[in-house]
């Protein structure tokens, strides 16, 4: 499968999860029900993986964890909040850049349409 369409099947399988279990739950419940969704797809996914950071040429395990890495190359992000603010894509950015990742979707399930609360995100741009 290609990345775009790999994407575009993760984005169907998160608006499932939210049109069964709406908005105003904790991130931690939407992640796992995304979870169990996406490898009963059959698309291999990591949850938590934790992703160090090298600075001055030293690995430090610092327990910076990405929410889920689907099929070894693209980056979730799960949210349940008010609003994403830029904190929430620079975070994302961040993942992409030290983990030399190309795609990432943020994505807030506290909204009333989950395409409301997706973003799309190349490594280093929008």
């Amino acid at each position: 499968m290609h990345e775009n369409e790999i994407a575009h099947k993760v984005i169907g399988l998160a608006i499932d999860v939210h049109r069964a279990l709406g908005p105003g739950l904790l991130e931690s419940a939407y992640e796992e029900c995304l979870f169990h969704k996406l490898g009963s797809a059959g698309l291999h996914v990591v949850k938590q993986k934790p992703m160090p950071v090298v600075f001055e040429g030293v690995k430090l395990e610092c327990g910076y964890r990405i929410d889920m890495v689907v099929e070894h190359w693209l980056v979730l992000e799960v949210k349940s909040c008010e609003a994403l603010h830029p904190i929430h894509l620079a975070q994302v950015l961040t993942y992409l850049r030290l983990g030399e990742f190309k795609l990432g979707l943020l994505m807030n399930f506290n909204v009333e349409v989950l395409k409301d609360g997706i973003k799309r995100v190349i490594n280093g741009k929008l």
